[in-house]
């Protein structure tokens, strides 16, 4: 049983966390537009409509389907570190918020990149709808009203909301106009990419950040466009995220479940293997995961036969591994969509700004809020992913899809959620390709995320962290897993810090596609 009906359709669908981006994406593939297409102006209008989530001065990571000749395609939109950023200027730590706190902002520069490769309407076309919704206004819905309350609370002196003037006191239906931003978006749909990262709009972020960022910062960054990660699992390959992204951790907890019969296993050893899978790839992750165009990354090693049999045997099915957790806390405001098109083509898109409100401080005059991916650095000098000019962090976002071994498309999936995206993306690959199930079942599943307890010390010698599981799976199942040593926790039935927007593509070429009842979005088909 499901609250939602599966979405079918023949002629292209879209799924997102907002309605008004599902209505753009509709719109533009209706006028004939590509997934690409679609998924630009679902882009453009979750920046205006969710900026807690994500925004112009966020990134973004992409995975592409090409119908036509069965291509996949990464795309990394993930900025880099400002001239400024050194070491040395972080004394106590990373600045959590201000323009000190974040990257040069990819996800513009993803958008052309992505329209260059794929697009068939102009970009004043595609940005239409979001420059319709920061000038003339949209309705709050009670995810924004909730989020600003919930930011404010927190960081009560932030002056972010006067930057971007956005009203602070809104109810649920309030109006919300950004003038600033729609005049933003308009001088990008018109004069280009360079608007943002050469013109009037740099010169703005240069000015206000007292040269923190400088023109060359801005000017030198570019979206990488590479071979995606893919490794077989069971029938199927699995396309995801490179380095600097830590999509290697989904990678590695599919190459170590394809040694066990999950279809067979009761619930509870199910969730055991996966959990302790999980543990394993985080901590390969943190030993040697940063930009690869600055270290030695080498994923394949961690992937190969000899790496993934060595951690198969490491795991005991009868009790949890209580070795240090070495897991950092990461920001979760982050938004994931998807599209797909007449012809077959496919798009599977994540985009954040990290923690909400991201640097909760915006370009004056822009209507631009800035990420605060900078604190994904670390500082200390032995890791691979240390801070340092022109660097980009290691990543969080991560976004996949899933093709048949003739190389046709089967799914197309993603999450928000920080280091429980890999988590969460493991369990909907395994409900959808050993459990069957159909991507509605998949969305509304119950799930668990394995944490850092908040408090938690990783110097203790057994702290491994809380196994969070929704309270709609059987408790003998939480029973026999707390046996096992893991630190069970109930969530409330729908509590889990996800929000899955899942497509599967039938043989025949149907798209059945799902949307999770945890957030306020929807799926749609045309």
């Amino acid at each position: 049983m499901t609250h939602r009906s599966n979405v079918y359709s023949r002629n292209g669908v879209v799924a997102a966390s907002q309605p008004l981006a599902v209505s753009a994406g509709i719109e533009i593939l209706r006028k004939g537009g590509s997934a690409s297409d679609a998924a630009i102006a679902m882009s453009a209008v979750l920046a205006v409509v969710e900026p807690g989530a994500s925004q112009l001065g966020g990134d973004a990571f992409v995975i592409t389907h090409k119908a036509s000749d069965r291509s996949n395609l990464a795309f990394n939109g993930s900025g880099e570190a400002p001239h400024s950023a050194t070491a040395e200027q972080f004394h106590n730590g990373i600045d959590l918020h201000g323009y000190r706190s974040a990257t040069v902002p990819g996800l513009v520069s993803t958008w052309y990149a992505i329209h260059e490769e794929f697009g068939l309407l102009s970009m004043q076309e595609l940005l239409a709808p979001a420059i319709d919704y920061a000038e003339n206004g949209f309705p709050a819905n009670a995810g924004f009203v909730r989020r600003i309350a919930r930011h404010l609370e927190e960081f009560p002196k932030t002056e972010v909301f006067a930057t971007m003037k956005i009203p602070t006191n809104l109810s649920v239906g309030d109006l919300v106009t950004q003038r600033d931003l729609a005049h933003t978006l308009t001088l990008i749909a018109e004069k280009g990419r360079s608007a943002f990262y050469e013109g009037e709009i740099a010169r703005s972020l240069v000015e206000a950040s007292n040269s923190w960022f400088s023109l060359q910062d801005l000017a030198s960054h570019r979206t990488r466009v590479i071979r995606p990660l893919t490794v077989q699992y069971r029938e199927h390959f699995v396309h995801g995220q490179p380095p600097p992204s830590q999509g290697m951790i989904l990678m590695e907890e599919l190459r170590i479940a394809e040694n066990f019969d999950l279809a067979t296993m009761s619930e509870s050893d199910r969730i055991h293997m996966m959990v302790e899978a999980k543990k394993i790839a985080f901590a390969d992750r943190y030993r040697i995961l940063g930009d690869p165009e600055y270290v030695d990354v080498n994923v394949a090693d961690i992937l190969g036969s000899e790496n993934i049999d060595k951690r198969v045997s490491q795991i005991d099915m009868s009790r949890a591994n209580s070795s240090n957790s070495s897991e950092n806390q990461e920001g979760s405001d982050t938004t994931y969509f998807l599209a797909a098109d007449r012809d077959g083509n496919a798009v599977s898109w994540i985009q954040s700004v990290f923690h909400g409100f991201g640097a909760s401080w915006a370009i004056p005059g822009t209507g631009v809020l800035m990420n605060n991916r900078l604190t994904g650095f670390s500082l200390d000098k032995d890791s691979p992913n240390f801070i340092a000019p022109g660097k980009r962090p290691a990543h969080t976002l991560n976004a996949w899809s899933i093709t048949r071994k003739d190389g046709s498309l089967a799914y197309v999936g993603g999450t928000p959620g920080a280091n429980i995206q890999v988590q969460t993306n493991f369990q909907l690959i395994v409900n959808a390709l050993d459990l069957r199930m159909t991507p509605q079942q998949n969305a509304e599943a119950p799930r668990w995320q394995h944490l850092n307890k908040s408090g938690g010390s990783s110097a203790d010698e057994n702290y491994q962290g809380v196994l969070q599981i929704e309270n709609r799976i059987a408790q003998e199942t939480l029973q026999e897993l707390s046996k096992r040593s893991h630190d069970v926790e109930e969530l409330a039935a729908y509590g889990h810090g996800s929000s899955v927007q899942i497509l599967e593509v039938l043989p025949n070429g149907t798209y059945v596609a799902g949307s999770d009842p945890r957030c306020e979005g929807q799926a749609a088909g045309i």
